[in-house]
């Protein structure tokens, strides 16, 4: 990061935590860690902005089409291209095309160790930037993205749309019902993750941990679609 960026004094501290950041900081779930292999190489966008309701992440909703993970709420981002010369430019190159994003507008601020999506053979790198200069985005290509949203941080971390899922495989974690989408899995393991290192989470600390009221999928899907309220 340069030093003539000015970053929103919110970002400042996960600005700074970014460059001595390690795997073992993460506490990611052995099957998360277990080397790539083989994996294909991917790469994510956590991207954060000032908004009017505060701080502000993007997330997309992936189209229901898709052979893999299909109708779920993700980063922009996707497998690496061979002529991308980094994660950091596969991040960007994928929200472009996805979003409409204008990369001039954004400031890479670092990125976390890879990861292993093992049931989609992915080795994935989270970039996170600064939004710098926010401008008009939206859904580009239907067959990849169905929805695209700026989701404030005060109305994801709302006491009331944080949950814990117990989902397929095993899988227990963090969940977030937001503007009628649930936000789980990988995507909700990195953005706890991101927010944590930057002293972002809500001071209860009650963020989908042991503890925390816990659904299954189906209960959650309806949680988050305003149809029950568990």
């Amino acid at each position: 990061m340069s030093g003539a960026r000015v970053l929103p004094g919110w970002l400042r501290p996960l600005a700074e935590r970014l460059p001595t950041v390690t795997a073992d900081d993460l506490r990611w779930h052995d099957d998360r860690r277990a080397p790539a292999g083989a994996a294909r190489p991917a790469a994510v966008l956590v991207l954060f902005a000032d908004g009017p309701a505060g701080p502000e992440v993007l997330l997309t909703e992936r189209a229901g089409t898709l052979r893999q993970h299909s109708g779920q709420v993700a980063f922009p981002g996707g497998r690496s291209d061979p002529g991308d010369p980094s994660p950091a430019a596969t991040a960007l190159r994928e929200a472009a095309e996805e979003t409409g994003l204008d990369p001039a507008g954004v400031d890479v601020l670092g990125e976390l160790p890879r990861l292993l999506l093992a049931h989609s053979r992915h080795s994935v790198t989270p970039v996170v930037a600064h939004w710098r200069a926010p401008a008009p985005v939206g859904v580009r290509d239907a067959a990849e993205v169905a929805r695209v949203e700026r989701v404030p941080l005060p109305e994801l971390l709302a006491p009331a749309a944080r949950r814990r899922l117990r989902g397929p495989g095993g899988y227990a974690g963090p969940a977030f019902a937001v503007r009628g989408m649930l936000v789980w899995g990988f995507t909700a393991e990195v953005l706890v993750r991101v927010l944590a290192l930057g002293d972002l989470l809500p001071v209860d600390g009650a963020v989908g941990g042991p503890g925390a009221a816990e659904l299954t999928l189906d209960e959650a899907l309806r949680w988050a679609r305003g149809a029950g309220t568990p």
